[in-house]
């Protein structure tokens, strides 16, 4: 059917042989419409060429149907796992997701969240439990529904889903004391807040086991295999005897297994490595990499899943969950 100008629900309406009402119930995904009805009305509307108007909505209902979401990165397999739970859970029940990277700057991070709220989402997705004050104050005025993902946050009144970060790098210091390393390294870039938990982690499980305290190179570049590359050359002049090395993430790590072989370093006769994370590659290297496994898509998941509970005024089974985190060791140690 023809229809001159913007198509509205009126045009849909008429084309589908039903009311307005009705249509205005099958966009905002209501239970009370047929099967056949919703479909009829889905036919009417895809061959007008309809998009429902979500402003106009959001005056009528209160509700935005968006939902705010700030990541660190989107070039970080981490993040777009995390991201695919996320959406997963939001698409299904009608909510557009608005995004916004924060590249690991809490001012920035303030910034982007200042512009997201001007679209009036229903509730806010943020990484991370290390924010501004700035930030937090723009979370309570207005009072928004928050999750914060990642991380696990003790504070009363607020909502988390992740892991521990410390006892992530907790784990890889018993590991490598159970190997009998005794000269142990950590390296880490990027310096945010969830790479020095796991740093300050597996300080304190060496310590706790009675063994010397790590030689560490931070540095405040962003991650990738080059650089774990060039890191390992500084780490092995500084260090030329140490026996294994935890790098903050696998793409350090990845970039270390191949300039040992480079070198003609033997992995792990010559020196063990481990990572953080468990990237698609990380069980595909040669020799495979020993790493933590981190729920990422789960915790986007979840995160939502508790958002969901908060914006319809339902309150979540848990405030804080923990997810916890798989240390999967191969051949690289």
């Amino acid at each position: 059917m023809p229809v001159k100008g913007r198509v509205t629900i009126e045009d849909v309406a008429a084309a589908a042989g039903t009311s307005m009402i009705s249509v205005s119930r099958a966009f905002r995904g209501s239970a009370r419409l047929s099967p056949d009805l919703r479909a009829r009305i889905e036919k009417a509307a895809a061959a007008l060429g309809y998009v429902p108007d979500r402003a106009a909505s959001a005056l009528a209902s209160a509700r935005s149907m968006n939902v705010a979401v700030l990541v660190p990165s989107i070039t970080n397999m981490v993040f777009v796992e995390m991201l695919a739970g996320i959406d997963a859970v939001l698409s299904e029940e009608r909510y557009q997701i608005i995004m916004a990277t924060t590249n690991y700057a809490p001012a920035e991070e303030e910034r982007q969240l200042r512009g997201l709220l001007a679209f009036r989402p229903d509730g806010v997705l943020l990484t991370g439990i290390d924010h501004l004050p700035g930030t937090l104050n723009l979370l309570k005025t207005p009072a928004l529904p928050v999750v914060q993902m990642m991380e696990l946050s003790g504070e009363a009144g607020s909502y988390s889903v992740g892991f521990s970060q410390d006892e992530g790098g907790a784990a890889i210091a018993r590991h490598f004391a159970g190997r009998g390393y005794g000269r142990t390294g950590f390296v880490a870039a990027q310096l945010d807040p969830r790479t020095l938990a796991r740093g300050a982690g597996f300080r304190r499980a060496l310590k706790e086991v009675g063994l010397d305290a790590p030689y560490e190179l931070l540095v405040p570049d962003r991650s990738s295999v080059a650089l774990g590359a060039a890191l390992l050359d500084r780490v092995l002049a500084e260090r030329p005897d140490i026996e294994a090395v935890f790098f903050c993430n696998d793409d350090l790590a990845q970039g270390a297994l191949f300039h040992c072989q480079r070198r003609g370093i033997a992995v792990p006769q010559q020196l063990a490595i481990a990572g953080f994370n468990d990237l698609p590659a990380s069980a595909w290297t040669v020799p495979a990499l020993s790493t933590v496994a981190t729920p990422r898509y789960e915790i986007g998941r979840k995160s939502a899943e508790m958002l969901l509970d908060l914006m319809c005024g339902r309150t979540p089974e848990a405030a804080r969950l923990d997810l916890g985190f798989t240390l999967h060791v191969r051949e690289s140690t």
